[in-house]
């Protein structure tokens, strides 16, 4: 891509506001040194010397889109807890506005724990509930949207199947979201895949395509019976280190990686979405999203942990790749 026509479509993110709504999580990092085997089981012992608290699931996509310069607001569940409070102080610091999440007293704020020594991960501990909200959260988060839409530009839904994301939302949102002409963006899970119709963007990955929607023929035909069958404007595929395929009106693209050296794949999803959206609003073809969430989801995997993307890591990504 040209710097030209790509400062000419991220000069207008910082114009953008956009709305996330999905399930929230809070990513706990414990970073230390292993230097031995506990006694008690096989099993490193590390010494904690830092731990860090980051936005995760929908709330990592708020944090992408915010480093990418926009007005961003948030809406999810967080529980009565210690965790929902870093969390939305997080947020705060941000410059994320997270003034409607829905508090419960009946589920904790989900929290994925890693303990990392030497810049690897040694294991995951998650705390979280699966099941869908309460009918009392549901309409607490329903009329949550409601109130935001006027103030956003576009809706993003960020589904990890941790039930804010369910059939008693999915169709509310999507609805209020049109009647109000703003375009959604999904990244979705298996459980909801089908119910998530008259987008403007449906993003799974590979897997989750093939899991969700078996796949009998090749990739393209079985890409094109799930984006008529979705009505939705786009679909794209993200394949890892295979790129993403790309299904926008009667045509198909393969578009490979930019990624230049892998350390680590978390959280990359995220900013592949919120990479696309503020470019797909900011008059970008989806040819020209997907290329600079290509450059954006490479960068950030070159990182330990997840870390969201920014301007001037997009911008070096692209002089690197224009200088080849």
């Amino acid at each position: 891509m040209e710097l030209n026509r790509f400062n000419e479509i991220t000069s207008g993110f910082s114009e953008k506001n956009v709305l996330v709504v999905g399930d929230l999580m809070l990513d706990t990092y414990l970073w230390g040194n292993a230097e031995r085997i506990s006694p008690e089981a096989p099993v490193p012992v590390v010494k904690v010397n830092k731990i860090e608290h980051n936005p995760g699931g929908a709330a990592n996509v708020a944090l992408n889109l915010a480093t990418l310069g926009c007005k961003v607001s948030v809406i999810g569940l967080i529980g009565s807890d210690t965790e929902g409070k870093i969390l939305t102080n997080i947020l705060d610091q941000r410059n994320i506005v997270c003034t409607n999440l829905v508090e419960s007293d009946n589920r904790p704020t989900t929290v994925k724990s890693r303990i990392i020594a030497h810049n690897q991960q040694v294991v995951r501990a998650d705390r979280e509930v699966l099941r869908d909200l309460s009918e009392l959260s549901n309409k607490a988060l329903i009329e949550a949207v409601d109130s935001t839409l006027s103030d956003v530009d576009a809706v993003v839904l960020g589904d990890y199947n941790k039930g804010v994301l369910n059939s008693g939302s999915i169709a509310h949102i999507i609805q209020m979201a049109g009647e109000a002409e703003k375009p959604v963006y999904v990244d979705p899970k298996k459980a909801n895949f089908k119910m998530y119709k008259n987008v403007r963007l449906f993003k799974p990955n590979l897997i989750e395509f093939k899991n969700a929607y078996a796949v009998n023929e090749s990739l393209e035909v079985a890409g094109f019976k799930l984006k008529n069958e979705l009505n939705a404007d786009i679909l794209m595929i993200t394949r890892s280190a295979d790129g993403v395929s790309l299904f926008n009106g009667s045509d198909y693209h393969h578009i490979p990686t930019k990624a230049r050296q892998v350390h680590d794949v978390s959280g990359a999803g995220d900013t592949v979405i919120a990479a696309f959206t503020l470019s797909d609003l900011c008059g970008a073809t989806p040819e020209e999203s997907v290329e600079i969430s290509n450059y954006a989801a490479g960068r950030v995997c070159e990182e330990v942990g997840v870390v969201p993307i920014s301007l001037d890591m997009l911008n070096e990504m692209l002089d690197h790749h224009n200088s080849i």
